[in-house]
C-alpha cells in the first residue's frame, strides 16, 4: 500500500536514527566503536498526488543522543561511561550553540528497490550538500544510509590519551523508517 498524497509528520513513532562513530590510532584497543541514537527528532515527508516524494525535511535534537552500544574496547561500557560519553558528544557537537541538525531534501531520484535522496545537512552551524542512499526493505519500509566527515561541518572528532585515541573523522548515520501507518492514513500534518 502506498503513502497518501499530502504531509505527513514522522518521528521517533516511525523509526530510529542511528550514528555509529569508530575508533583509530594506537591506543584504538582502548576505546569503543559506538552506536548512538538520536532519540528527538521529527520530519515532514510531502507525497505529490503521482506518489511520489515531494519534499522531506527532518529535524534532529542534538542534545538527545543516547549511547545504546559500544563494541570493543578493553573492557563493556558502563552506564556511567555512557553518560560521559553522551555529554562529550555535547560538548564535541557544541549542542548548546548548535541544538538542532537538520536534512532538507532538494532531489529525489528513485531507483528499483530504493534510490537516492540529495539535499544540505546543517550541522554545528554549517551547511553542506549530503547525498543520502535509501533502499526499500519491506512494503513501506525503508532503510536510509550517509556518511557525515566531522570536520566538513567544523567540528573537530574527540582524542583522548594525548591524540593515541581518535574517533574518525567520518561518522555514519543510518534511519530506518516504518511509513505503513501513513499508508493506512495515520500521520497526516495539517
Amino acid at each position: 500500500m502506498a503513502v497518501h498524497p499530502g504531509r505527513h509528520q514522522l518521528g521517533p513513532d516511525h523509526g530510529r536514527i542511528i550514528l555509529r562513530t569508530y575508533r583509530e590510532g594506537l591506543a584504538a584497543t582502548a576505546g569503543h566503536d559506538l552506536t548512538i541514537e538520536a532519540t528527538r527528532w521529527s520530519g515532514v515527508l510531502t507525497i505529490s498526488e503521482d506518489s511520489s516524494p515531494a519534499g522531506l525535511d527532518v529535524h534532529i535534537d542534538m542534545g538527545a543522543l543516547v549511547v545504546r552500544e559500544g563494541t570493543g574496547g578493553v573492557k563493556p561500557l558502563s552506564d556511567r561511561d555512557r553518560r560521559e560519553i553522551a555529554v562529550t558528544a555535547r560538548k564535541t557537537l557544541a549542542a548548546d550553540r548548535y541544538p538542532e541538525a537538520v536534512f532538507a531534501a532538494t532531489t529525489f531520484t528513485p531507483a528499483a528497490g530504493g534510490g537516492e535522496i540529495s539535499g544540505t545537512f546543517t550541522l554545528h552551524g554549517e551547511t553542506r550538500p549530503l547525498q543520502v542512499h535509501v533502499d526499500e526493505t519491506g512494503p513501506d519500509r525503508y532503510h536510509a544510509e550517509t556518511t557525515v566527515i566531522q570536520s566538513n561541518y567544523g567540528i573537530k572528532p574527540y582524542t583522548g590519551f594525548l591524540g593515541a585515541l581518535r574517533v574518525r573523522d567520518a561518522v555514519q548515520i543510518t534511519a530506518d523508517v516504518d511509513l505503513s501507518q501513513l499508508a493506512d492514513g495515520a500521520g497526516a500534518a495539517q
